[in-house]
């Protein structure tokens, strides 16, 4: 039985793993579930990787094709495969071909033309739903306009408010989220467009959400501080929600210099029709293939792939390692720095005080489609936990194993409490788990390059452990060796997360 949801609390449902309340590792499901083929499973499959919830989208142009014509075939598909101990998080997109200023069956959203039209959408959405889902989302990411909302700021307020009127009066005890706030935002000075579109929001939308949704990419780094700077934008107005991360993964070209200055250069060069020397190289009019258009009548972003795939060779491996056919050896790396930064941002993210995390995201968007000149498959396509096979979401991709170990080391946690690294040269980051009925269990990684870091040498570290015995498991989960003796464990400290917990010798 979910609890009531009130602001400032996060409602919950009871789980006999993850327990009414304190920490739970989510993913998303994807940006377009059903949108371009039959709704397939996805909840079973995340429990397998031990998420405690699970986010997923619904389009307006789904629901109601037609006025006053309800389709509940994505709906229902949903709700058929719920797990009672999981979270269950939509996040509703109006776009509309009839209903909206701009048409779209897909992104971007845009207004709603006529508001009681929509709340009338949004309260038959929630009754069909009522009590199966935790949390609702007025669209996602609205700061990013174009792209995801054609609309202002107060454009999105005036429709969160009458979101938040129906779902309250729909389902009380299910929660209002905040569209997301993304690295546009977070990344972006004070006085930027996109920090003052997200302020009007929590300005002037103070009273039509419970929770405020954080995207935790770029530098992992940066995570205690991305989680303060929102919660300074509530108090500066006077209030302050709980924080959700409703996206964070990793790498991304957000925290590789040398990836982000030369993919810039080619984009720009594809829009302009400037060449950029060699780091771009052969003339994108020339590189089509299979058919495919040429020059000018491709969009600028796949002349800007194709450009890319044509200089691979010559590009920084920092940006190779995204491409599709990068050499094994970069292909291996770029999985090692997934597994590492799965750990590292959701440690960072629980003890700067979130108790949700959502994965971007669980696999890709349509089976077995492949299209390596899709930009946003460049940009994100890597980060997808599990893959199909013959059709099935069966595959695990190594960041898959090391989310499940987290999962598990996780289990029962109220809280996750940062420790002093203790070590003079180069930080170390060290963090207590708390967990309801079970032992001690300590995060530790030593600070290094998010590329290069693993070719730095260990740093030997010693902590206090008042315990009788000592276990090391690090993100790949293998054994890791440590000294314990007379209170202390000694260990040696790389860029990749040790878990040691208090149990059988290895």
């Amino acid at each position: 039985m979910r609890e009531t949801m009130s602001k400032g609390t996060i409602g919950t449902k009871d789980g006999p793993a993850d327990g009414p309340a304190g920490i739970r590792l989510g993913v998303v499901r994807g940006i377009s579930y059903g949108m371009f083929g039959a709704p397939d499973s996805f909840v079973p499959e995340s429990r397998t990787l031990g998420a405690g919830l699970v986010r997923v989208y619904v389009y307006w142009s789904q629901v109601e094709p037609e006025p006053g014509r309800f389709d509940w075939t994505v709906v229902d598909a949903i709700l058929g495969q719920l797990d009672p101990a999981v979270e269950t998080w939509v996040t509703v997109y109006c776009s509309s071909p009839w209903a909206t200023r701009h048409p779209s069956n897909f992104l971007p959203s845009s207004p709603a033309k006529d508001l009681e039209q929509y709340e009338r959408f949004v309260r038959a959405l929630v009754s069909r739903c009522r009590g199966r889902v935790d949390h609702w989302q007025c669209n996602n990411e609205p700061s990013n306009t174009g792209l995801l909302w054609a609309g202002t700021a107060a454009d999105y307020v005036e429709q969160l408010t009458v979101f938040h009127r129906a779902v309250r009066s729909c389902d009380p005890g299910s929660a209002v989220v905040l569209g997301g706030c993304g690295y546009d935002v977070l990344s972006s000075p004070p006085d930027s467009e996109a920090r003052r579109f997200f302020d009007h929001l929590v300005e002037h939308g103070r009273d039509a959400f419970d929770l405020f949704s954080v995207h935790l990419y770029g530098d992992p780094r940066a995570i205690p501080e991305q989680v303060a700077t929102v919660r300074r934008m509530m108090r500066r107005h006077g209030y302050e929600r709980p924080v959700v991360a409703g996206e964070y993964n990793g790498p991304t070209l957000f925290e590789l210099p040398e990836a982000q200055g030369v993919f810039e250069q080619a984009m720009t060069a594809a829009f302009t029709g400037v060449g950029s020397g060699a780091a771009v190289g052969a003339d994108t009019g020339d590189l089509a293939d299979d058919g495919a258009e040429k020059g000018a009548a491709e969009t600028p972003d796949r002349r800007t792939m194709r450009a890319l795939y044509a200089r691979m060779p010559d590009l920084p491996p920092q940006l190779q390692m995204f491409l599709e056919g990068c050499s094994p050896q970069l292909a291996a790396k770029r999985d090692r720095i997934n597994q590492r930064q799965i750990v590292t941002r959701n440690v960072l993210a629980l003890a700067s005080g979130i108790t949700r995390t959502a994965c971007w995201n669980l696999a890709p968007e349509i089976p077995d489609y492949s299209d390596r000149f899709n930009l946003m498959g460049f940009l994100f396509g890597k980060l997808a936990l599990m893959d199909y096979e013959d059709r099935r979401m069966t595959g695990r991709r190594p960041a898959a194993d090391t989310f499940a170990l987290l999962a598990a080391h996780l289990r029962g946690t109220t809280a996750v409490r940062r420790l002093d690294g203790g070590h003079d040269g180069r930080p170390v980051f060290a963090f207590e788990v708390i967990r309801d009925g079970r032992g001690p269990l300590h995060i530790l990684w030593a600070d290094g390059d998010v590329f290069t870091g693993e070719d730095q040498p260990p740093v030997p570290v010693a902590r206090s452990w008042p315990h009788p015995t000592v276990r090391a498991v690090d993100a790949f989960g293998e054994q890791r060796s440590v000294r314990h003796q007379a209170g202390t464990v000694h260990v040696d400290l790389t860029v990749t997360p040790v878990f040691l917990s208090s149990g059988p010798r290895s």
